[in-house]
């Protein structure tokens, strides 16, 4: 769009000056962004949840409700904040810092869009990447600050002296090392593509071709297996199971009140936010859409997009999907997610060695296509219900061991997915109805 002079262009990273003014602002920028997206992510939650429970949601402080995340921060600011008297006070009160802080490092390392060019008052133009480190192992940077939330959670339950919130700390130390290895075999799918650690190759490889190279196309079960292991990550529904309030108060959070508990509060909607932010980059092309190499600035509002559309998913899962029992969690990590994960590495590293040496990738692509056939067979095969059996006297005889277990659940739990969009058209179809009567 500009004429620009190639000699008056400046790599931010190699000048001193520009590096430590990009890290400041950025982190803030980050920063700011992440909060407000706590604030209205909750305030997103809440109204999607009013709409498909069909209630009216937060509408009182401010326009359609949109001041109702400073009406609760000012609260929270003021509410009384309590210590039990045999709490680990030092504990007690760094475990909400040690779960939010993670939350908040943990996407330092993702690029939010391509670099872009930024004129200056010297001249010069520096390309300045929308990323606060460019890390080569970025993947395992990433791995690391997820799992360190865990030890907020584990602590917080240790330190506040009461037997429901030591439960929801060695619950999630438990969920943690069941869906962690998952999620680590899941991860290295992308490296193995994109033949890097780095996020930004790794988003770079997903843009030939234009979508069609998202690596979700190329391994959708690593992506399936993932994103249930970032559902599991962030304690959200089916996977509360550390916070579950019909068995455990609040879980880890029962002794906690004030603007420690809004801590808490705030690391859960981060962590929604930077699971959603690295689930798009790793298989859904990160930043990359259509026009985004062309207009660069528009990479960061495609990204939100995508981000979005991650966020309504898993708002409209805690809605439609009822809690895990908790055998059966432990269960489904061990007996269901591994295996599957183990089977999604296999399937890309097999079609990446026999696609190498052939040189050609339409082998690989044509490889995965197999796989993917024979998964979706398989599915069809496990999930497919037994035959009835019938005793002596010739009476039917029901399979509730079938009929309620994992996949009974997988089962149920598709179809209640998949009867949200026909409420809600139907939902409009009657209002719709109902506005032309009158």
């Amino acid at each position: 769009m500009f004429n620009i002079d190639p000699q008056t262009i400046v790599e931010c990273s190699t000048n001193g000056t520009c590096s430590l003014v990009h890290a400041i602002v950025f982190s803030l920028i980050l920063f700011i962004s992440l909060l407000t997206g706590f604030a209205y992510g909750a305030l997103l939650e809440r109204k999607l949840l009013a709409y498909i429970q069909v209630r009216i949601g937060p509408n009182r402080v401010g326009p359609f409700g949109l001041l109702q995340p400073v009406a609760e921060g000012l609260k929270l600011i003021f509410k009384e904040d309590i210590v039990p008297s045999g709490a680990d006070k030092l504990v007690f009160w760094l475990a909400p810092a040690l779960k939010t802080i993670p939350a908040l490092l943990v996407v330092a390392v993702v690029p939010l869009g391509p670099k872009l060019l930024i004129p200056w008052f010297d001249g010069h133009w520096y390309r300045v990447a929308l990323n606060l480190a460019d890390v080569n192992v970025g993947v395992l940077y990433i791995l690391a600050f997820m799992s360190l939330g865990t030890y907020g959670i584990a602590l917080a339950g240790w330190s506040s002296a009461n037997k429901y919130a030591m439960m929801g700390g060695l619950r999630a130390t438990a969920q943690m090392i069941s869906y962690e290895l998952s999620m680590g075999l899941t991860m290295a799918v992308p490296v193995l593509i994109a033949g890097s650690m780095s996020m930004g190759h790794i988003i770079d490889a997903q843009n030939s071709p234009p979508i069609l190279g998202w690596f979700i196309f190329q391994n959708p079960l690593s992506a399936a297996i993932l994103l249930l292991a970032l559902f599991a990550e962030t304690n959200r529904a089916p996977f509360d199971l550390p916070e579950a309030d019909t068995e455990l108060v609040a879980g880890y959070m029962t002794e906690y009140s004030g603007m420690k508990f809004a801590l808490f509060f705030m690391a859960e909607y981060i962590s929604m936010l930077a699971v959603s932010i690295i689930f798009v980059s790793l298989f859904l092309g990160g930043y990359h859409f259509l026009l985004v190499d062309q207009v660069p600035i528009l990479g960061p509002v495609v990204l939100a997009a995508k981000v979005l559309g991650v966020l309504v998913f898993m708002i409209w899962v805690r809605a439609t999907v009822p809690r895990m029992r908790y055998d059966r969690l432990m269960n489904f990590g061990w007996k269901v997610m591994m295996p599957l994960a183990l089977l999604g590495i296999g399937w890309s590293g097999l079609a990446l060695i026999i696609g190498d040496t052939l040189n050609s990738p339409l082998a690989y692509l044509s490889l995965s296509a197999l796989f993917l056939l024979i998964v979706l067979v398989g599915a069809m095969l496990a999930l497919r219900p037994n035959p009835a059996a019938v005793d002596n006297d010739g009476v039917e005889v029901i399979d509730l061991e079938h009929r309620h277990g994992w996949r009974g659940l997988a089962v149920n739990t598709v179809g209640t997915l998949l009867s949200v969009p026909f409420s809600v058209v139907g939902g409009l179809t009657r209002a719709t109805r109902r506005t032309d009567q009158l």
